[in-house]
């Protein structure tokens, strides 16, 4: 058996980035970006107010009450055509860009208005109210990184930097296939034991949210010849998740189905808890991760190293999942020679900390508790017992509420 880390390296380090395709920016959320995103124009692109009322020069209105020409208006997002000259004031709503000659101004709060007149009763401070051009960024400023993974907010930016089109990487072909006499489609299960085949909903969502394109095989049965025609008849894939069939019985038949087409192993076990039986290698030119059958290691698994693995194939900068500190608020047992991942709540204390609790039920089939969890606590191989208030490892599932969990189960 390898460590989890090991593991996960050698996963990356086998998979390159594939080849990038254009996209238009509306629907780049999600996918990572290849080649830096450069503005081609400032935001603003011209100096606007912050505000509405009169654009001013500020020498006129250093002393009040100070009585001014009003001249004309620049409307949100127009302008005036004209420039303010000594004595004069425009008119100016929020977004209507500042006239050449003003450089002040006066919120319509502190003025008056009489016909083409208005006075001003309060002192105004050049620059107040401004929204420089280029406040926000510049023309030639890079508004996404190649690696990053686009957010619906950085559409916004790339966009307000007019900017239509983003190079992206494409979308991994990600070929899922479940296999298992037991396993059945769910609303299908007539018989006891009839296992229904959850772990493929949950791993073909998270291959889709991860910028993968699914390739569903969907289930086949134990027999060799089935397996190896299920995935010779499949659509060209970049990465195959077989689910099951990854361990060492009777009727684990996957690693030698794959090894007659081909299939060569990197590595087959992993010291970690759930999820033992992870495998890894390549079949031609795609390659291969072994996930094992049991709806909880399934899920594990995805999340440690299925969705690295897409995002490495989309060149992604920090593919890994993140790690964060959070206090324990019940003590843990010592673990053994197995890196353990416990599923438990995340929740946000009274004194803003993020805290941690355990659900008390952990077997790998359970799959209440995984739903109701946010985070998975890691417990590295051999670790003492944790007392209450003590740091440990997590990587979030989910949003944390500040609420108080209900209860694990």
């Amino acid at each position: 058996m390898i460590a989890v880390g090991e593991a996960r390296a050698r996963i990356l380090a086998a998979l390159a980035p594939l080849g990038t395709e254009t996209v238009p920016v509306g629907e780049a959320s999600g996918r990572v970006v290849r080649r830096d995103v450069i503005a081609a124009r400032s935001h603003p692109a011209a100096d606007l107010s912050a505000m509405d009322g009169y654009a001013v020069r500020g020498a006129d209105v250093a002393h009040t009450p100070a009585v001014l020409a009003l001249i004309g208006e620049a409307p949100a997002g127009g302008r005036f055509p004209g420039s303010v000259k000594s004595g004069e004031a425009v008119r100016i709503l929020t977004g209507g860009i500042v006239p050449d000659g003003a450089d002040t101004i006066i919120i319509q709060e502190n003025v008056s208005r009489d016909g083409s007149r208005i006075i001003v009763n309060e002192p105004g401070k050049p620059g107040k109210h401004f929204r420089r051009a280029g406040m926000d960024f510049a023309a030639g400023d890079v508004l996404a990184r190649a690696g990053e993974v686009l957010s619906p907010a950085q559409l916004a930016l790339i966009a307000a930097g007019n900017v239509s089109c983003v190079e992206t990487s494409a979308r991994p072909r990600v070929a899922l296939l479940a296999t298992g006499d037991e396993i059945v489609a769910p609303g299908t299960a007539t018989e006891i034991w009839h296992m229904v085949g959850s772990s493929g909903l949950a791993l073909g969502e998270l291959i889709r949210t991860t910028g993968g394109t699914l390739i569903d095989l969907g289930i086949v049965r134990d027999d060799i010849a089935a397996i190896r025609a299920r995935v010779s008849d499949a659509p060209a894939f970049d990465l195959l998740v077989t689910l099951g069939g990854a361990s060492v019985g009777d009727h684990d038949l996957v690693k030698p189905a794959l090894e007659g087409l081909g299939f060569r192993a990197d590595f087959w076990k992993i010291a970690m808890r759930p999820g033992k039986p992870l495998s890894f290698g390549t079949l031609g030119k795609a390659h291969v991760m072994g996930i094992p059958g049991n709806p909880v290691s399934a899920y594990v698994c995805a999340v440690l190293f299925l969705q690295p693995a897409i995002r490495a194939l989309q060149g992604a900068l920090v593919p890994a999942p993140r790690v964060l500190k959070v206090r324990l608020q019940k003590p843990m047992t010592a673990n053994d020679g197995r890196e353990d991942y416990v599923r438990g709540i995340v929740t946000q204390g009274a004194d803003g900390v993020l805290e941690a609790v355990a659900h008390d039920l952990q077997d790998s089939s359970a799959l209440l508790p995984l739903a109701r969890s946010n985070a998975l606590l890691i417990r590295p191989p051999h670790a003492p017992t944790a007392a209450e208030g003590a740091l440990v490892d997590v990587i979030l599932l989910g949003r944390v509420h500040p609420q108080a969990a209900e209860g694990a189960c």
